[in-house]
């Protein structure tokens, strides 16, 4: 199974503090738009997302169809895919994708010590 991009999602509580934090770190500028309370950071394989105010926990993120640089891959799992996967182990979603559709579309499940996880394929 192909996951694609992994990044976490940090849930902030000021996302100016937050990013000059990371910046400290050795992070940089990715990507999304701070004036929306979003920006994805990156120092070389590490990718985190910076969200304040969208939600409450922190989010284990994967992107399939991605790759670390959120360029498109040409063989990827489709979202739907995984999905029938996951059910066919018997992992309960807490959110399952419309497998009647195509294109972009996510699935959410929670790991066993509550950690959310999201599957968010954006093509």
């Amino acid at each position: 199974m192909k996951l694609g991009a992994f990044s976490i999602s940090l849930a902030v509580k000021d996302i100016h503090k937050s990013k000059e934090f990371y910046e400290k770190l050795g992070f940089k500028y990715k990507g999304g738009n701070i004036d929306q309370n979003w920006v994805v950071l990156k120092n070389d394989n590490a990718v985190i997302g910076l969200f304040q105010g969208m939600f409450e926990e922190n989010i284990i993120t994967f992107n399939p169809g991605w790759d670390g640089d959120a360029e498109n891959v040409e063989n990827f799992d489709d979202v739907r895919v995984i999905q029938e996967h996951l059910k066919n182990l018997g992992i309960n979603l807490s959110r399952a994708a419309d497998e009647k559709t195509t294109g972009p579309e996510h699935i959410t499940l929670t790991d066993p010590d509550g950690n959310n996880i999201l599957i968010d394929q954006h093509r």
